[in-house]
């Protein structure tokens, strides 16, 4: 009598054990999953706030998204500027939900990364390429194919352990 009164409660924490242990296993810098990964980048047909020309075509390139009043963002533009350099690609510029001034202001104060900057004000360009919050970061191939998607800010570890080892493989190709 006293086993079956138990029994649920056993039951109870060996799932309770089992989805914690598997909520504990999972990898924390796993990426979210993202439906553009091998798909066509989408069109980024939006007003310029700073730089040059389109986003690039021919050449593997990243996109960042950023905002002026997203303090991660701030930290991750050395590193931007970085990946610029020892990449040799270009790095786009996507300010997401600020506006021209706001934006200006944001990239003469701390520095500009950017080969190209571009003003997404309402959102709607950030929410083709499935934008949740800033920083999101993602690496283009020659062909305009999504290869990576990185959400919040760029480390140090990353550059060195994923953005630039993807570049390098993705301009061999």
């Amino acid at each position: 009598m006293k086993l079956s009164a138990a029994l649920p409660l056993v039951v109870a924490v060996s799932l309770v054990g089992l989805l914690g242990r598997g909520l504990l296993q999972r990898d924390a810098r796993a990426e979210p999953t993202s439906p553009l990964i091998g798909k066509p980048a989408p069109a980024l047909e939006l007003q310029r706030l700073a730089g040059d020309g389109a986003p690039p075509q021919g050449e593997v390139w990243v996109l960042n998204v950023f905002a002026s009043w997203c303090a991660p963002c701030r930290a991750e533009l050395p590193l931007l500027g970085e990946l610029a350099r020892q990449g040799g690609v270009r790095v786009v510029g996507l300010d997401y939900r600020d506006t021209p001034d706001l934006g200006a202001a944001f990239l003469q104060r701390h520095g500009n990364p950017y080969a190209l900057t571009l003003l997404d004000p309402q959102g709607r360009g950030s929410l083709a390429w499935g934008v949740t919050g800033v920083p999101e970061t993602f690496v283009i191939d020659r062909r305009g194919v999504v290869r990576l998607r990185h959400t919040g800010p760029v480390t140090a570890e990353d550059l060195q352990q994923r953005l630039l080892p993807l570049i390098e493989r993705l301009k061999r190709a």
